[in-house]
């Protein structure tokens, strides 16, 4: 995604003090053209960005936007992301002015990236989560216990956490969150949250364990766990796969598209899996395959 590609741009130019064009076009697998037009819509946002000619130049930003080259707050980068996609973001419009006119020269004023909010690129939400999102983050920020009401695929249950993080990742938004019933750390998918309450009961700050620290690592689990599904994908579901894996996911042959990978959710990967409708076999595991079956058996029964 674009959006994607011009943040990462952005973060290659805060940490270094000047880069070639050549390097961004083969680090984004891209040609220098389209990195000329990423350039000009990053520079569109407002990011003093400098082109530099002859021998030993590239492209850097002033160094008066740079303030600190290792860190940067998620509310610039709400700000950013709001300002490159022409939308709100997750904060009111005005919070996003105050960011870009904070991100001028002469700002001394950064924060590290330990702040209660983790934004994952790979998509941007914009709806009715920016209540929950506030009001989780006040909690955060005030280390006050949260309650809700939370559904899963097991039923429904009232739930009790000390909130640490508000994470942003595989197009949902999640708080990561000590769970005072598990007496474990959890991730909560804000969609399935309801009735949030703010407690007002403070709790003492945990240290959160390094393990836990790896937000990625939440979801990439999925794919360690020794249990891989095999399936062979038409040729026309392609572009699908590479939106959702990478470029490098399946294997491609006359048969079609070979595609494996891990997990650990049987019930996430078959309706995953339903989704492609007929473009898609499940070759292993042989209970993926007969769930699928059986859940067509009942869609077909609905029709008949």
């Amino acid at each position: 995604m674009k959006i994607d590609r011009l943040l990462g741009i952005l973060t290659v130019l805060l940490q270094n003090e000047r880069v070639t064009a050549p390097y961004l076009a083969e680090k984004f697998e891209v040609n220098r053209r389209t990195v000329g037009r990423d350039i000009d819509t990053l520079c569109q946002a407002g990011i003093p960005i400098i082109t530099h000619q002859g021998t030993g130049g590239g492209i850097s930003i002033a160094d008066g936007f740079k303030l600190d080259k290792n860190v940067l707050t998620t509310g610039e980068l709400s700000g950013i992301i709001a300002a490159l996609k022409g939308i709100g973001s997750v904060t009111e419009q005005s919070r996003i002015e105050r960011t870009l006119e904070k991100l001028g020269a002469n700002s001394d004023a950064v924060v590290s990236m330990s702040e209660p909010i983790v934004i994952d690129l790979a998509s941007h939400y914009k709806g009715q989560l920016t209540d929950k999102i506030e009001a989780v983050k006040q909690a955060i920020t005030s280390s006050q216990l949260i309650e809700f009401d939370y559904f899963y695929s097991k039923g429904e249950n009232h739930r009790r956490v000390e909130p640490y993080v508000v994470v942003f990742q595989w197009t949902s938004w999640y708080v990561f969150a000590f769970c005072l019933e598990r007496m474990d750390w959890r991730l909560f998918k804000l969609n399935r949250l309801w009735n949030l309450a703010v407690c007002g009961e403070r709790f003492p700050v945990r240290e959160i364990p390094p393990e836990k620290r790896d937000w990625g690592g939440q979801f990439a689990n999925y794919k360690d766990t020794g249990t891989k599904l095999l399936a062979l994908f038409d040729k026309s579901a392609k572009y699908m796969l590479i939106d959702a894996y990478g470029l490098d996911c399946f294997r491609e042959t006359d048969e079609g598209l070979y595609f494996e990978i891990g997990y650990a959710n049987p019930s996430y990967v078959v309706g995953w899996l339903l989704g492609f409708g007929d473009k898609v076999k499940v070759l292993e595991p042989p209970e993926i395959a007969k769930e699928i079956q059986a859940t067509a058996k009942n869609i077909l029964s609905l029709y008949s």
